[in-house]
């Protein structure tokens, strides 16, 4: 692997191809970001880890049935261009939908899916004003409390499907806070990338009575 967690993407096992087009992804945050800010200044020494590795990680939790997989608030693609890489090789089936309210982001997601190859919707919208996209899978990194990204999920995912959503360390006290105004089944799993984040996965989504 090129630099890459052996931890994830070894245990991905994917081509030579998938991970040049990781590499070039790579190189398109870091051209873009002085530009249009995509990810953190202090982050983009360590992107690969910080971003694209835990990125990749979301894409092995998904159902290996799923047809569509929905983005919110993605940024500078990150899980859903990475999402779309692995899913070119591992599940060509999927159809993965970028939402992005920043037009410049917007711009930034169709020219880098562009440039590597990809078929990806990007919706410049705000996430609440879209009808309802009726995913099988929601994702959403560092975007909003959980609270608020349970609302966006009711909204897009299907009731059969699952919402993939990286925490922080605060994930428990995010998640209780959440109890307060929704039900829903959770899951939480370790990060490969941060030893005291969480990923949750999360279904069954109702508003409480």
């Amino acid at each position: 692997m090129i630099g890459y967690s052996p931890s994830l993407l070894l245990k991905l096992n994917v081509s030579r191809e998938t991970e040049l087009a990781l590499v070039e992804l790579e190189a398109l945050v870091k051209k873009w970001t002085p530009s249009i800010n995509l990810v953190g200044s202090s982050t983009l020494a360590d992107l690969r880890n910080r971003h694209i590795v835990d990125s990749a990680q979301l894409f092995e939790l998904a159902p290996p049935d799923s047809t569509s997989w929905a983005d919110l608030g993605s940024g500078a693609g990150f899980p859903g261009l990475v999402v779309a890489i692995l899913a070119k090789e591992r599940l060509p089936g999927l159809v993965v939908t970028l939402v992005e309210s920043d037009a410049r982001k917007a711009t930034f997601l169709r020219e880098a899916a562009r440039i590597l190859g990809l078929t990806v919707k990007v919706e410049n919208h705000r996430i609440e004003a879209l009808a309802p996209l009726g995913a099988d899978v929601i994702s959403a990194r560092a975007l909003a409390p959980l609270t608020d990204l349970l609302q966006f999920a009711f909204h897009h995912m299907k009731p059969t499907g699952v919402a993939i959503f990286p925490k922080g360390a605060r994930f428990k006290a995010e998640t209780a806070l959440a109890k307060e105004s929704w039900k829903f089944q959770v899951d939480s799993l370790s990060s490969v990338s941060d030893s005291k984040a969480a990923i949750l996965m999360i279904r069954n989504i109702q508003r409480a009575d």
